[in-house]
């Protein structure tokens, strides 16, 4: 059931939840978006994640992997906090090499309240951050994908991804987000980010939490979005974000119902 989806795009799956749902998984052939949050880096083993990779390329499946984001600060001015973020983002790229994901997913994690009165340095350090994480994935060809969270408009993500200019280093829409805490629209993120976007989360919400409900449930315009990007002839990797079983199997049949990847 809906593999024409399941084949075309990837679902959220927390590590050491999808260690434990494997077999499962494996059976219905889902692509899994694999999250590094939490202490996953520091207490899962290089032959857990190998054993995890080696099973998904037996069964001929791809993934992505989103680096974590919690208590992060990859522009922070603190030499020390700035150290521990770069620490361990670069512990989720080393495993680049192990799970060959077709992105690395990462939050830009800009916000004007925090960020806004020195722009400037947060900038800087910021893009060094990422320069060095883009060096990992682009060694790989892998793409390094910007997420938006917490920002309200695409300045940021604009003037990061021109100054990287690379081919790896692209956008990730987050539909949720932008109704959540953008408090706007799709369309005012794009198109000015469609020349670097490479990658679409999709879930929904009513403008007021973070709810990741299946698409349909909540308020965004994803009839609006989805037509644009056929109009574009765009086809982003595309990740659903459910945060229940039963919200994952509603948000298949709401792409099934949507018509967003047509039945083959």
């Amino acid at each position: 059931m809906y593999k024409h989806i399941t084949s075309r795009c990837f679902i959220n799956f927390p590590f050491r939840r999808l260690q434990q749902e494997l077999d499962a998984v494996l059976a219905h052939r889902f692509q899994p978006e694999i999250s590094l949050e939490g202490d996953t880096l520091y207490t899962a083993t290089e032959a857990e994640y190998r054993e995890v990779a080696e099973a998904l390329a037996r069964a001929g499946l791809g993934c992505t992997l989103h680096a974590p984001f919690f208590d992060l600060a990859p522009g922070g001015l603190d030499e020390n906090i700035l150290a521990a973020t770069r620490s361990k983002l670069g512990k989720g790229f080393d495993l680049i090499e192990i799970f060959r994901p077709a992105a690395v997913v990462c939050h830009l994690n800009y916000e004007e309240n925090k960020h806004g009165y020195k722009q400037a340095a947060w900038f800087d350090t910021s893009l060094a951050t990422w320069r060095e994480l883009l060096a990992k994935a682009a060694a790989h060809q892998v793409p390094l994908m910007l997420e938006n969270t917490y920002e309200t408009g695409p300045k940021q993500h604009i003037q990061m991804l021109a100054a990287l200019d690379s081919p790896f280093a692209r956008f990730c829409l987050d539909v949720g987000h932008v109704a959540a805490f953008a408090k706007n629209t799709w369309q005012d993120w794009l198109p000015a980010l469609t020349p670097w976007l490479g990658h679409i989360h999709l879930h929904d919400n009513h403008g007021d939490r973070d709810a990741h409900l299946a698409p349909g449930r909540g308020s965004f315009d994803f009839s609006g979005l989805f037509g644009y990007l056929k109009a574009q002839r765009l086809q982003p990797l595309v990740t659903l974000e459910p945060h229940s079983e039963d919200d994952l199997w509603e948000s298949l049949a709401a792409l099934d119902r949507m018509q967003f990847f047509d039945a083959k």
